[in-house]
C-alpha cells in the first residue's frame, strides 16, 4: 500500500494502521481488498473525512491519499511529507 499525505492545519489526532489491503483510520476500517488491478474507487464512495481523492490499485498496490493533521509547530517532514510505502502490517508512523 502507498499512502500519500496531504497536510492540513488541525489539532485533531489521526492513528493509521494497515492489515493487508485494509486501511484503519482512527479505528474505522476501509477494506480495499475487493479492488482489482486498475480499479479506481471515487472519493464519493468512501465515507471517511480523512481520505482525499480516489483510491486506486496499480501494480498490485493500493494507492490512497489521506489528510495529515498538523499543528503550528509541525516538523519540516510533517509539513512536506513523502509518500509512505507500507510493506508490513501494523501501525503506521506518521511524521509529526
Amino acid at each position: 500500500m502507498i499512502i500519500n499525505l496531504s497536510p492540513i492545519g488541525s489539532t485533531e489526532t489521526l492513528s493509521v494502521s494497515v492489515v493487508g489491503d485494509i486501511l484503519i483510520l482512527n479505528g474505522v476500517e476501509l477494506d480495499f481488498t475487493p479492488m482489482t488491478e486498475g480499479a479506481t474507487l471515487p472519493n464519493q464512495a468512501i465515507d471517511c473525512k480523512w481520505v482525499l481523492g480516489g483510491v486506486y490499485r496499480t501494480d498490485g498496490e493500493i494507492n490512497v491519499t489521506i489528510q495529515l493533521p498538523n499543528t503550528e509547530d509541525a516538523s519540516e517532514l510533517a509539513r512536506f511529507p513523502s509518500p509512505i510505502h507500507i510493506t508490513v502490517d501494523g501501525p503506521v508512523e506518521l511524521p509529526k
